[in-house]
């Protein structure tokens, strides 16, 4: 027994089976399981046998309490209500489905609250159809999952409309106030699949994720359109301006061309940087695979320059070496993106590993991409920004529950992964903050 179950005088579930064990009270009920006898879940299953008479004798318990005496007492006509017998329910639950006998009084004001009036499933079972259709499980995979392993069988429509319940959140998440001013924003978009007509075709979903004054990382939201274009970033960042950013000091994304004109349309005052990351990687494009390890370190010098003169003259000595003259289009790629990659430049260590690339939204999209392409294609685009907000949500739940396990252990033997976006603070963040405030005072100041 545990220290709170002494304090208490309870004794918890865990106490009583270790002591119905130790006495060998669950011999043969072990017995009979090792042997087939008895199966664990489904509709004959043992655990919805012992979830269905712990219901029954709970719901019992809340009719004595509504009516006030117990079962079998001379029942007074003063009391004006006596019990009426019992209602048959189907229960569907995340070890099986089982029928349930709900008790009825004659006055019909008994109002159960431990298996609620129209409530054909348990909590946990809505909880695990959201949890599987965030990882990407389509509805018709979830309602054979669930027939499968614990013989719960939820027609199509149930299961879309548990998934649907989530839309108010999605649309309160998706519209709710934002900070006045974000040091940083990333803003980056993956493809998704969308059915139109009757026809599936690719959208773009637009993801946008800010670093508070904290450093932490937000993602602010997630939008879907048919095209990555500039004149829909325009759309996203008036949004963003609609719910509350006053302000953005610089604003990481790729070279998609007007972006950054869409940018400094809503916040004039801040700097465009284009992700580096994604400037390599349209570099690349041209350069043959077994010549890629040689470019991208012979690029190296161009974006760890001290200064925007030395990036110059390292882009130049590369597009006159023999990698530079065989690849011109690679050289081209640095040149046009010139005005919006070099901003970084001018920033001391600490603030460059912050902005000069999207990397931490790119983390996020990867485990998007995966999650979406596990699911096919969306019915329609509310669809797919819910599957991918719960996504998101279900992800950093499997994490927090690995660093809640890990708690407590040596450093060298944690295992569980950090945050993957949401709430993760940003590395050496103070170091980059003061720099930000070197840099920009004014406008940081009345935040600080």
């Amino acid at each position: 027994m545990t220290v709170t179950d002494e304090m208490t005088g309870r004794s918890g579930g865990r106490s009583v089976v270790e002591d119905l064990a130790a006495s060998g009270g669950l011999d043969e009920l072990f017995e009979r399981i090792d042997s087939g006898q008895v199966e664990l879940t489904g509709s004959d299953g043992l655990l919805p046998a012992l979830l269905k008479e712990t219901l029954e004798r709970g719901l019992a318990a809340e009719l004595t309490e509504h009516l006030g005496y117990e079962k079998g007492e001379p029942t007074a006509v003063a009391r004006g209500n006596a019990r009426n017998g019992t209602t048959a329910k189907t229960i569907s639950s995340e070890v099986g489905s089982f029928e349930i006998e709900v008790p009825r009084d004659r006055a019909g004001t008994f109002t159960p609250r431990l298996v609620r009036k129209g409530q054909r499933r348990m909590d946990g079972l809505d909880a695990m159809i959201i949890s599987l259709y965030a990882g990407g499980m389509t509805v018709r995979e979830i309602r054979h999952h669930l027939d499968s392993t614990l013989g719960a069988e939820l027609n199509a429509g149930t299961i879309s409309n548990i998934t649907d319940a989530v839309a108010d959140a999605v649309l309160q998440w998706q519209s709710r106030p934002l900070e006045e001013f974000y040091p940083v924003i990333h803003l980056d978009a993956i493809r998704v699949k969308i059915r139109d007509q009757g026809r599936v075709s690719n959208r773009a979903a637009h993801i946008a994720v800010g670093v508070d004054m904290e450093g932490i990382k937000h993602v602010l939201g997630i939008w879907v359109q048919a095209d990555e274009g500039a004149s829909f970033w325009a759309h996203v960042c008036a949004e963003l301006a609609n719910r509350g950013v006053n302000d953005v000091l610089i604003v990481c994304c790729d070279g998609l061309t007007g972006l950054a004109e869409a940018v400094e349309a809503t916040w004039p005052d801040s700097v465009v940087q284009t992700c580096v990351v994604h400037l390599i990687r349209s570099s690349m494009r041209f350069v043959a695979y077994q010549d890629r390890k040689r470019v991208a370190a012979a690029l190296k010098p161009v974006y760890t320059a001290a200064s925007e003169d030395a990036a110059s003259s390292a882009l130049a000595e590369f597009a006159a070496s023999p990698l530079g003259a065989r690849y011109p289009d690679t050289v081209g790629v640095w040149e046009r993106a010139w005005e919006r990659f070099t901003p970084f430049l001018a920033f001391p260590p600490a603030l460059r590993r912050v902005i000069y690339t999207a990397n931490s939204i790119e983390s996020l999209n990867y485990q998007l991409r995966k999650v979406s392409k596990n699911r096919g294609h969306f019915p329609n685009d509310t669809a797919a920004v819910k599957l991918l907000w719960l996504a998101i949500c279900n992800i950093e739940d499997k994490r927090a529950l690995e660093r809640e396990r890990d708690r407590g252990k040596p450093a060298g033997k944690r295992r569980a992964k950090p945050r993957l976006v949401e709430g993760q603070t940003t590395t050496n963040w103070k170091q980059a903050l003061a720099q930000l405030t070197t840099a920009y005072p004014d406008r940081i100041n009345p935040y600080l």
